[in-house]
């Protein structure tokens, strides 16, 4: 169904202000380069400034410091929050499926609430119990005893092992994984003997987990995803793992087993941790660094291996500058060889002087 919404609407649902025409009709939202007639924009990213006043949008959701335009403004303090906030309001996903499928096999031992929806081709075994709201895309397989809670959803062909525990608005995304075996070997490199994995998985609420993550069940006891954590794709947790309330693991993202991140925490792409580490409260981990030590709270770290991160911008701004300071160490150090031998010769002829 389509929605059209007064841009003085708009500000008042945002709790921003306007400047210009507050009757101008809304009915999309675009890019600003792509926005046309009837759509609102953003800029959040200052180099996008220089669009303001060629784009052909209807308005701009703009921050207080944009100063004088002549396009119709919605302003307001964080641009990028108010777009996550109107992008549901314009572009609402319609179900194509209600109710639970004749085509899924589901258990007769399982608890499914009134208003789930289950697509053709899930499975959900037995013992589960699927809160009401939940989604069950076609291919997602629910193991014995997992529970799903409230709105949950989960995208075609998420596995959700036995006895995980997935909480309320949770959305995983297609092939995530959750709740396979921890990599557990006894006598690594020999005789690989495999350490069964007993425990579980525990998603807490409001997380969203991207593409083909892969998050495994913990040894003993169990791997906690808590609330509003966020991956991106392609991330793997391993056994006995804990990832503080609101953390942001970015793609390709490895962290070994029993390893606790605080809250809000911040890793890069493509950073590998190592096995129990702990990383503060607000730490942030840049992109491909290597963690192989405790991170303290609120720090900066980059690096492989990691180092503070302004040692790292040093480290890094003399690397280019290495093939000169050789030379000139090279040519420092012969003429230190030069004195040097001078210096013995001098003493030499003073000893046979004194004589």
């Amino acid at each position: 169904m389509a929605v059209t919404k007064t841009l003085r609407e708009l500000a008042a649902f945002l709790g921003g202000t306007v400047a210009g025409d507050g009757t101008v009709e809304i009915t999309g939202v675009r890019g600003i380069e792509e926005a046309g007639t009837g759509d609102i924009t953003f800029i959040a990213n200052p180099k996008y400034r220089r669009f303001l006043e060629t784009t052909a949008a209807s308005a701009v959701i703009v921050p207080p410091d944009m100063g004088k335009s002549s396009k119709n403004l919605l302003i307001i303090e964080k641009p990028y929050v108010a777009l996550a906030r109107l992008l549901p309001l314009f572009y609402r996903e319609e179900p194509d499926h209600t109710g639970v499928s004749a085509k899924a096999h589901v258990d007769p031992g399982a608890r499914i609430a009134a208003d789930v929806t289950i697509y053709p081709g899930a499975f959900v075994g037995r013992g589960a119990v699927i809160a009401r709201g939940a989604v069950i895309h076609p291919g997602v397989s629910i193991g014995n005893h997992v529970h799903i809670g409230e709105d949950s959803v989960l995208y075609p062909n998420v596995t959700v092992y036995r006895r995980c525990t997935i909480g309320r608005r949770v959305i995983l995304h297609a092939g995530v994984v959750v709740g396979s075996d921890g990599f557990g070997f006894a006598s690594p490199g020999t005789d690989n003997i495999k350490v069964s994995q007993v425990g579980t998985v525990q998603i807490d609420d409001d997380c969203e987990i991207g593409a083909n993550c892969t998050i495994d069940r913990g040894a003993l006891g169990r791997t906690w995803i808590q609330r509003g954590v966020k991956m991106d794709n392609l991330v793997q947790i391993g056994h006995n793992v804990v990832i503080g309330e609101n953390a942001i693991i970015v793609a390709q993202v490895g962290i070994s087993g029993s390893s606790k991140l605080g809250k809000g925490v911040l890793v890069g792409g493509q950073a590998g941790v190592a096995g129990h580490i702990t990383i503060g409260d607000h730490a942030m981990v840049a992109a491909k660094t290597g963690i192989h030590r405790d991170v303290a709270a609120h720090q900066i770290v980059s690096g492989f291996v990691q180092m503070p991160h302004e040692e790292f911008l040093r480290v890094n701004s003399t690397m280019p500058k290495l093939p000169e300071m050789r030379k000139t160490i090279l040519t420092l150090r012969k003429r230190v060889e030069e004195l040097e031998h001078e210096l013995k010769k001098l003493k030499e002829e003073l000893s046979r002087d004194t004589r």
